[in-house]
């Protein structure tokens, strides 16, 4: 009688340990899912240098970020709940792609948008520039390609056989004129670092002509008279355009466009200047509002047939913005932008604060 009594003790003994542990791994253990939320508001100040001088005006642009986290059965259990988190699978964020390969595609979303806003910036300030092509950026590798392992994601194509190209239109043309089978050297350029890789070519299920097997678009660089540079450190993607534009343009001209308001916003930006749809503005607008910004651009973008088919429910980009600026009741003004130009006139009727 006694062993079983101090039996049933010692279990009872441990259940708290046995609380604890199941607790640490309910809070600490991650699963295989990733929370989206409000990320941070960061001042362009910091990051857009020109003619070798930053920005010290009064007022302020802004991007915003969406942050993203390994999920734990904790934090999912709250982001169910939450009107601003998200919970999605790895595949839901990253696709077919690895860790590393997302991250290297974000890079280069974040390094096209730069390149497009420096553009955009210079045009608009009648600043003369040139591009100058750097090779080819690796968007895709095909399973079938003899390069797979060896090339990847987010690396830039410099050349082959040691030749070297003015255009991806170019490259791809030399690369069409030879051979189904043949072995070449490619040239590429991968974390700073350059590589070579040989392999053979193969035969391209698009128009039967003989190609390395990788989806690829121009990686230039812009060269102006005054020179732009911008830093967006380990932030990817490519939603800051309009406001690296707005940013690089104030700087440019000198002129004050944000009579000393602080202005935040989100949106792509091509080089004609459309202000393109972005993900995850509803958590875009809560951060900039928790920095007390005063008004937020948003894209207010043309949702097609097609979209409307895929989502019946789909909002432009501006009217998820207004809905999450109405569901925390921020005084933050939400404004739509179809091109840069939109943001300019807006800026244009502010008075000086």
């Amino acid at each position: 009688m006694n062993n079983t009594h101090e039996k049933k003790l010692s279990i009872k003994s441990m259940l708290p340990f046995v609380a604890i542990i199941l607790l640490i791994i309910v809070m600490i253990f991650p699963i295989p899912y990733y929370i989206e939320g409000p990320g941070t508001t960061e001042n362009l100040k910091e990051f857009v240098t020109v003619d070798n001088k930053k920005d010290s005006e009064p007022g302020a642009f802004y991007l915003t970020t969406v942050g993203v986290r390994k999920a734990t059965l904790a934090s999912a259990l709250k982001a169910k709940f939450s009107d601003f988190q998200e919970l999605v699978s790895k595949e839901e964020l990253m696709g077919s792609s690895t860790s590393s390969e997302y991250e290297r595609i974000q890079q280069y979303y974040m390094d096209s948008s730069k390149n497009a806003a420096i553009e955009q910036a210079l045009k608009l300030a009648k600043v003369p520039y040139e591009m100058a092509f750097k090779g080819v950026y690796v968007l895709a590798v095909d399973d079938n390609s003899s390069f797979k392992g060896k090339i990847s994601i987010g690396d830039t194509v410099t050349g082959i056989d040691g030749k070297t190209f003015k255009s991806s239109e170019e490259f791809v043309d030399y690369v069409k004129k030879q051979k189904i089978g043949q072995e070449v050297t490619v040239n590429y350029s991968q974390d700073g670092v350059s590589k070579e890789a040989t392999g053979k070519l193969i035969e391209l299920s698009t128009d039967k002509k003989a190609g390395i097997g990788i989806g690829l678009t121009d990686h230039t660089e812009i060269n102006s008279s005054i020179p732009v540079e911008i830093d967006a450190g380990d932030i990817g993607g490519p939603s800051a355009g309009l406001m690296f534009t707005l940013e690089t343009y104030e700087q440019l001209t000198q002129k004050g466009i944000r009579k000393g308001h602080k202005i935040a916003g989100t949106g792509t930006i091509n080089t004609d200047g459309v202000v393109g749809r972005i993900g995850g503005i509803d958590k875009k607008v809560v951060t900039a509002s928790k920095n007390e910004t005063e008004i937020f651009f948003a894209p207010d973008d043309e949702i097609t047939k097609e979209m409307k088919k895929a989502e019946p429910g789909i909002k432009t980009n501006y009217e998820e913005a207004k809905a999450a600026a109405e569901k925390i009741g921020t005084k933050m003004k939400i404004v739509p932008v179809k091109n840069v130009q939109d943001a300019l006139d807006y800026l244009a009727t502010l008075k000086e604060k």
